[in-house]
């Protein structure tokens, strides 16, 4: 289902403007569908067969999707592997401070190295109106004030849905637009997607997966990404800084022994020394079945400490639930390989 069909079946049970912004709402805040504000009575306020629709259409929208499994992190988030509707699953995470990462495919076609979700290829799109189950189901748990496109998939392959999710997120959700994130490889169609005229009031803030400043390294560890050297994607980074007044993300996993040497701090400061942006510097999360380690923490401290001092704003995040075997993609895989097995839960030690 995606949101403009629900919108559609919704005008055609005789819902005006009104009506149908009260149904998203209250589904966007998992409430009750025929909930109505303040003393209004359900008849003085719906239209009689939207009335008499609202249970089968509540029980429709929650089928989208499932918390399958819960796995909290000792850092406070937790990741939910949520079933949907076909028996497929996606991953979403709740992060500390409010936010929440939100899958836009099962499976991915970009086949980043270094990802579990890479590895299983594009299985298929997740609709707008999965994406938003996701936050329903997350709000339903804890606040949610910020969401990110960062968890399952490449939002530039489904560029439709995400924007579909993007716009109601940020009319409806009470989720101010620099708190709705996209990320993205570099796909092209983004940029002209999102500073084109159809792209609507929301205009969202950008991370962008840029992990070296050597391109033939890049087409190694991205080999279905789009052919942009790193110096195009920061001009086109920069252009839509520039035009939305957001800083952007850019994002760098470090991988030990692969990006985390001298000669990509020089290449970093290159790229990235005064331009209108934020460089997200992020330890990988060690995946067993994958050849990339995660350097220490000390040495990624390090390596942040000198690119501030050389003028690049640089922030040191940890991957959130390391302590849950779970990067992104690995939930659905143990979930697939044994379903009737729980998934693995690591503590550090002490805990």
């Amino acid at each position: 289902m995606r949101l403009q069909d629900l919108q559609q079946q919704l005008s055609d049970l005789g819902a005006k403007p009104l009506h149908v912004q009260r149904v998203l709402r209250q589904w966007l805040w998992a409430l009750p569908l025929s909930q109505t504000a303040g003393r209004r009575r359900p008849e003085d306020f719906w239209p009689q067969a939207l009335r008499e629709a609202l249970p089968a259409l509540e029980q429709r929208l929650r089928a989208l999707g499932q918390i399958q499994s819960q796995h909290p992190g000792d850092d406070g988030s937790a990741r939910l592997l949520i079933a949907l509707q076909d028996g497929m699953t996606v991953e979403s995470v709740l992060l500390p401070r409010e936010g929440l990462c939100v899958s836009s495919q099962v499976g991915c076609a970009v086949g980043c190295q270094f990802c579990m979700t890479g590895r299983e290829g594009l299985i298929r799109q997740v609709s707008s109106a999965e994406i938003i189950t996701q936050v329903a189901l997350a709000r339903a748990l804890r606040p949610v004030k910020k969401v990110v496109f960062m968890g399952m998939g490449e939002p530039a392959h489904n560029l439709d849905n995400v924007m579909e999710a993007i716009a109601l997120l940020g009319l409806h959700g009470n989720i101010g637009h620099k708190n709705l994130v996209f990320s993205t490889v570099g796909d092209p169609r983004v940029f002209e997607r999102l500073l084109g005229p159809d792209c609507g009031p929301v205009k969202p803030a950008l991370a962008l997966s840029l992990h070296t400043s050597k391109a033939e390294l890049r087409e190694r560890l991205l080999p279905r990404a789009p052919r942009l050297t790193p110096e195009e994607l920061v001009a086109l980074g920069e252009q839509y800084a520039r035009a939305s007044a957001y800083p952007i993300q850019y994002q760098w996993t470090l991988l030990e022994g692969v990006n985390d040497g001298p000669e990509e701090l020089d290449g970093i400061v290159r790229l990235l020394k005064g331009k209108y942006a934020l460089l997200n510097m992020i330890p990988y999360n060690s995946i067993p079945e994958l050849p990339f380690r995660r350097p220490s923490w000390d040495k990624a401290r390090e390596i942040a400490r000198q690119l501030h001092q050389r003028g690049v704003l640089t922030k040191l995040r940890d991957s959130a639930g390391q302590d849950v075997d779970g990067g992104c993609g690995q939930l659905r895989a143990r979930a697939l390989a044994d379903p009737s097995q729980p998934i693995q839960i690591r503590r550090k030690p002490g805990a």
